[in-house]
């Protein structure tokens, strides 16, 4: 259904032309729109004038769920589905956040084995990030190299826990499972393997002419704006905001770690483009094989249950924990009311904060610009409607 609106703007000539402006709508069901999303674009031709996201399609009341669990460890599973693609990273911040409620100490082997997996699956979320976006700019072969090299975090994952996309791995007060014999030396050839694969992904397709044409000043997200609309990850990185979690506010062993905050520059474009959102990615994922190889080579000997407490009962209190996710800060604010049921569990999904955000930078933008300028914001629509 289009509907039109009639305005009469007046030229530079001091004439009056009358145009028309259309709605649109783009999805609910859009390869552009990564996942169930409808945004209802006011156009006046090929130029959007105007963009309201509308949501709701996959909500799952997680938070409602979380509530009528009998205890709080039953809540990562449904935890795991909220940003799917980056389940590991979920659990990291639900389980921070159980462990601030409860305070519990977890063994330092744990917290060096959550550490790999949380930067594991930063790089496999990023892979699909920019995979997906290089099919959204119309580049198709870096999905496939992308999707190869992701096949294989995949198979670190499953031999650990036996699971490739929802992993009920990172536990309250420890790991479901401790690291299988030759794991270590199989994560540290794959470090290895990626290094190459990914100078390879820059000539491929970051500095691809037509690439950098299609995503160089384009949805250009001003530093100012993007602190306002609370962004966060990637996306307040782009613009040139040198803020990251896990130095600013350190939680598990990230301080004893040495590693580089990657932010935007304006390299070939304006700080805070499309281009810059998506180098910021490329350049996480090199950040995170350091973070690996070290936490690898430090990997103490321990237990990876000594922390879990027979029966969680925390007293009546509330806590709030949060990490640095893939996509930014992900973090999860309980009530306990003194039974073994949490009171309730709010999840602040950065997914959701990023999005908001899109209307303020699309305003002036071509139909076809709106398609690299959502797909830069690497949503993920099971984080957002929760």
């Amino acid at each position: 259904m289009i509907e039109t609106h009639h305005s009469q703007p007046a030229t530079s000539r001091g004439t009056t032309l009358r145009t028309e402006e259309m709605i649109v709508n783009m999805g609910p069901q859009h390869p552009s729109t990564h996942g169930v999303l409808r945004l209802e674009l006011v156009v006046d031709g090929e130029i959007v004038v105007d963009v309201i996201p509308h949501l709701g399609y996959l909500h799952r009341c997680f938070e409602k769920h979380a509530e009528q669990m009998s205890n709080y460890q039953q809540v990562v599973p449904y935890v795991d589905r909220m940003d799917y693609v980056s389940s590991m990273g979920n659990e990291f911040s639900y389980v921070v956040a159980a462990e601030k409620l409860l305070k519990i100490q977890v063994p330092e082997r744990v917290e060096y084995i959550r550490v790999i997996m949380a930067e594991l699956q930063r790089i496999a979320s990023h892979q699909i990030a920019i995979g997906t976006y290089g099919i959204d700019i119309g580049a198709f072969t870096p999905f496939l190299l992308l999707f190869k090299d992701r096949e294989r975090i995949l198979d670190l994952f499953e031999e650990v826990c036996g699971a490739r996309l929802l992993y009920n791995y990172f536990w309250i007060g420890g790991l479901s499972h401790d690291l299988p014999p030759g794991w270590v030396e199989k994560a540290k050839a794959f470090c290895e393997y990626l290094k190459p694969n990914i100078v390879e992904l820059n000539g491929l397709l970051t500095y691809n002419k037509i690439f950098i044409s299609r995503t160089a000043n384009v949805g250009v997200l001003p530093k100012q704006v993007a602190i306002n609309y609370a962004c966060s990850g990637p996306m307040l990185r782009g613009s040139g905001v040198d803020w990251d979690l896990r130095r600013d506010d350190p939680y598990s062993v990230y301080h004893k770690i040495d590693w580089d905050v990657c932010v935007g520059r304006g390299e070939v474009g304006t700080v805070g483009d499309c281009w810059d959102r998506n180098i910021v990615r490329v350049h996480e994922m090199e950040q995170s094989l350091r973070i690996i190889e070290q936490a690898l080579a430090q990997l103490p000997e321990g237990d990876v249950k000594a922390a879990l407490p027979k029966r969680i009962m925390p007293v009546a209190s509330e806590a709030y924990g949060r990490t640095e996710a893939p996509r930014g800060e992900l973090g999860f604010y309980i009530i306990s009311d003194g039974t073994g049921s949490p009171y309730r569990i709010k999840a602040r999904g950065p997914s959701f904060v990023n999005l908001s955000v899109v209307t303020e930078i699309s305003r002036g933008a071509m139909i076809a610009d709106l398609v690299a300028i959502l797909g830069s914001t690497d949503i993920v629509l099971g984080e957002v409607d929760r």
